[in-house]
C-alpha cells in the first residue's frame, strides 16, 4: 500500500516545486483581478481536478468565461474558454518566470481575454515581479507528476474528513500564495482580530480569513521560499490553552509554525497511510474543538459513504 503513495526527494523535486509555486500564482491572481471578492478569499483558490489545479470560471467582458489550469499532466498553464477553444503556455526545463509570464500573457491576448493582474508574487520574501525574474529554473516533469500524485491521494481523504462536519467549512482547496492544500472548519463564533504580518499578504486579507474561530488542516510540499520535506499540518485560531500540549500520535508541535505537523514520509511509509492521515486530522481537530469548547454535537456527524 505504501508503494501507491509517491516517494518525494527534496533535492530532486524541490526545484520544480519552487517553479510551480510561482507559476500557480498567475492564474490565481487573475481571479483576484477579475472576480468579485468572496468571504475568506475562497474565490481565488485553486481546485484539484483530474489533470491538475484549476481556477473557478473567470468572466470576460464579451460574455465568454474561461478557466486557467496548472496542468500537471501536459505541463503548462492551460486555458479553456466557453467558446470551445483551448491553449497552453508550456513549461520548459531552464525556463525563467519572466518567460512563462510573457507566454501566459500572450496566450490570453491571443484569445482576446483579460490579461491584467498584480505583477508581484505573494507570500514570498523580497518578491521579484514576474516579468523581471529572468533566472533560469529547473523543471522536471517527473517531479511535477509526483506532486500531482500526492495531491490525488490526499484530496479525497481531505474530502472525507470535511464530510464529517455539518457546520461552516471551506472547500478542499489549494492556496497558491502559500502553496498548500487545505480544509478549514469553523466554530460559528467570532475570533480576536488577527495580528497580521504575513509576508507578502495584506493584513486586511489575513484578518478577514481569520475573522472567525477555525480549526484548519492541510498538506504543504514546500514552496519557492522554503526548501523542506512535505508535511501535513493542523492548527487552531485562536489557539486554545493547552492545544500545543495535546497528544497527537506521530505528530509534533512546531513552535515556529504554530501548528502540529506530521511528515509526509511517515504517512507514505505506514502500513495503512489513509488510516494514519485520518487519525491525524481527526485527533488534532478534536483537540482544538474540545479545548475551545465548540458545540461539537451540533457541528459533527458520521460521514455518509458514496
Amino acid at each position: 500500500m505504501a508503494g501507491e503513495w509517491p516517494q518525494y526527494d527534496v533535492e530532486r523535486d524541490w526545484p520544480t516545486i519552487a517553479f510551480l509555486h510561482l507559476a500557480s500564482q498567475m492564474p490565481g491572481k487573475m481571479r483576484v483581478a477579475h472576480a468579485p471578492w468572496v468571504n475568506h478569499g475562497w474565490h481565488i483558490t485553486l481546485h484539484l481536478v483530474g489533470d491538475g489545479l484549476t481556477t473557478e470560471p473567470i468572466a470576460s467582458a464579451d460574455g465568454r468565461t474561461f478557466t486557467l489550469l496548472l496542468d500537471l499532466c501536459r505541463h503548462g498553464l492551460a486555458l479553456n474558454v466557453s467558446d470551445g477553444t483551448s491553449d497552453i503556455a508550456a513549461f520548459r526545463d531552464g525556463m525563467s518566470i519572466a518567460e512563462l509570464h510573457r507566454d501566459f500573457i500572450a496566450m490570453l491576448d491571443r484569445h482576446r481575454l483579460p490579461s491584467i493582474f498584480h505583477f508581484f508574487p505573494n507570500e514570498v520574501p523580497d518578491p521579484i515581479p514576474f516579468a523581471d525574474d529572468h533566472q533560469p529554473r529547473p523543471y522536471r516533469r517527473e517531479s511535477a507528476e509526483c506532486l500531482h500524485a500526492m495531491l490525488s491521494r490526499i484530496g479525497p481523504l481531505f474530502a472525507r474528513f470535511r464530510a464529517g462536519f455539518t457546520g461552516k467549512s471551506s472547500p478542499v482547496h489549494f492556496f497558491w500564495g502559500s502553496f498548500d492544500l487545505a480544509v478549514t472548519r469553523f466554530s460559528g463564533r467570532d475570533a480576536p482580530i488577527h495580528p497580521g504580518g504575513v509576508p507578502g499578504l495584506p493584513d486586511r486579507i489575513t484578518r478577514e480569513a481569520y475573522s472567525q474561530e477555525v480549526s484548519s488542516a492541510g498538506f504543504w510540499p514546500g514552496n519557492s521560499a522554503m526548501k523542506v520535506a512535505p508535511i501535513f499540518y493542523s492548527y487552531a485560531y485562536p489557539e486554545p490553552d493547552g492545544f500545543r500540549d495535546s497528544a497527537i500520535k506521530n505528530a509534533r508541535f512546531d513552535k515556529d509554525l504554530g501548528e502540529f505537523t506530521l511528515d509526509y514520509e511517515t504517512v507514505r511509509s505506514a502500513s495503512d497511510p489513509e488510516a494514519l492521515l485520518m487519525q491525524f486530522l481527526e485527533s488534532s481537530y478534536a483537540a482544538a474543538a474540545g479545548l475551545a469548547k465548540w458545540d461539537r454535537r451540533q457541528l459533527e456527524r458520521e460521514p455518509v459513504a458514496p
